[in-house]
């Protein structure tokens, strides 16, 4: 039978573990260097003799102390060290969470990512934030948001169900973004979160069979994409934010687990979520390092 001292022993031997791994949860683990999750495949269909160097930015979430301008520009030099062909931004710029100590301005995080560069250009989609943070745009139902300004200011084109056609080596391939698929806030006319995306009318305006490579910052929208999309790229989860296992046990996303991080292959279509950079609701990761993607297909 355990003795009082030895109780209170553990209560308190458990108390300062939670404390420890607390603070180690919110202070250390989202502030650590970014980690750079390498993925390399060849989709179904990929034509011979392609090879690209995609690097994916998710999730950023600009806020003080965590994602200030300065660690922004930190990890664009980061990104462009990768030596990609193309850089894609996963949408959500914008902080979703109150527990901060200040504000990054839309003029400042777009300002600091203004300096990614490679050779076929800087793509973007915008994710659910950059929508619910702007009060304009919501009353309105639509947009250019603040996010969207923002970011063709610093020259960083945005793709809201709309594509691009890139060439490398004498190859062609399609780059589609979706709209957000979670954009407008419930009222008394739009009962329920409202999307604004169009995968089918987005893909109708890819105009040859050269691959193409989608941006959805959503990672739901995975179950119902054909496969002539060899390559679908997704944010949104932060890999749970918590990860312990393989598994996290809060995930945004209907499908739970399914789509909450990593390379998932279905049906031989390929999806690659990635863990993100910043958090939302909590200033919390743990098991979930903030990442930046490789991805090299062919």
């Amino acid at each position: 039978m355990i003795s009082r001292r030895g109780f209170l022993r553990f209560i308190g031997g458990s108390f300062l573990t939670a404390a420890a791994l607390g603070a180690y949860a919110v202070g250390i683990e989202p502030m650590l260097l970014t980690h750079v999750k390498r993925y390399a495949l060849t989709p179904p269909h990929w034509p011979d003799g392609l090879k690209l160097r995609v690097v994916a930015l998710a999730d950023i979430h600009a806020c003080r102390p965590w994602m200030t301008p300065d660690r922004i520009a930190s990890l664009v030099q980061h990104a462009n060290a990768l030596q990609p062909d193309v850089i894609v931004l996963l949408g959500d710029y914008i902080s979703g969470m109150p527990m901060v100590t200040g504000p990054v301005t839309p003029s400042q995080w777009a300002s600091a990512l203004s300096g990614l560069k490679a050779p076929l250009g800087v793509l973007s989609i915008l994710g659910n934030h950059d929508w619910w943070h702007d009060g304009f745009a919501q009353r309105a139902g639509a947009g250019p948001t603040i996010a969207r300004k923002a970011l063709e200011k610093v020259g960083i084109s945005v793709l809201e169900n709309d594509v691009v056609r890139l060439e490398k080596d004498g190859h062609g391939v399609w780059i589609a973004g979706l709209a957000d698929q979670q954009a407008l806030l419930p009222t008394a006319e739009r009962p329920g979160l409202t999307g604004l995306d169009d995968l089918d009318g987005t893909l109708a305006k890819v105009g040859d069979t050269a691959p193409v490579i989608l941006l959805a910052h959503e990672p739901d929208i995975f179950a119902t994409v054909p496969r002539r999309v060899s390559l679908t790229l997704s944010g949104h989860t932060h890999g749970g934010q918590v990860r312990l296992f393989g598994y996290s046990p809060v995930v945004p996303s209907r499908y739970g687990n399914r789509y909450a991080y990593g390379h998932v292959v279905e049906n031989d279509r390929n999806l690659i979520v990635s863990g993100g950079l910043g958090f939302s609701i909590m200033p919390v990761r743990f098991g979930m390092r903030p990442e930046i993607l490789q991805i090299d297909l062919g």
